[in-house]
């Protein structure tokens, strides 16, 4: 397979956490416990930090998003075994962490066996 495929399953493996994250915490399920501000801060952050590295393909930067979208999958798979309500959110969340992921993963490998 070609290297700009798995950058495109990075890519949207990211968008789709992205939104997926941004409504979940904001209009399907609000947190009554916490000021929704922080709790998006919170969740939204760690994937905004290597964000623009990924956008030019920088090497190191999709390393980094592979090794924190290991974070949200975790997070999708306690979801879904803690909240029956949200499970569809949950797989959504394994699912778009684990594009993320290969998606990364896949195109570092490809880039670095060029070279």
């Amino acid at each position: 397979m070609k290297r700009i495929y798995y950058y495109y399953l990075a890519l949207t493996g990211f968008f789709g956490l992205f939104i997926l994250l941004m409504l979940w915490n904001t209009i399907l399920v609000p947190s009554t416990h916490l000021p929704i501000s922080l709790v998006i801060v919170c969740v939204i952050t760690p994937i905004l930090i290597p964000f623009k590295g990924l956008l030019n393909g920088n090497l190191k930067s999709c390393t980094w998003m592979s090794y924190i979208s290991l974070f949200y999958f975790t997070h999708g798979v306690a979801e879904s075994f803690n909240s029956p309500d949200e499970i569809y959110y949950a797989l959504l969340e394994v699912l778009f962490s684990l594009m993320l992921c290969a998606g990364c993963a896949f195109y570092v490998y490809k880039a670095e066996k060029i070279k």
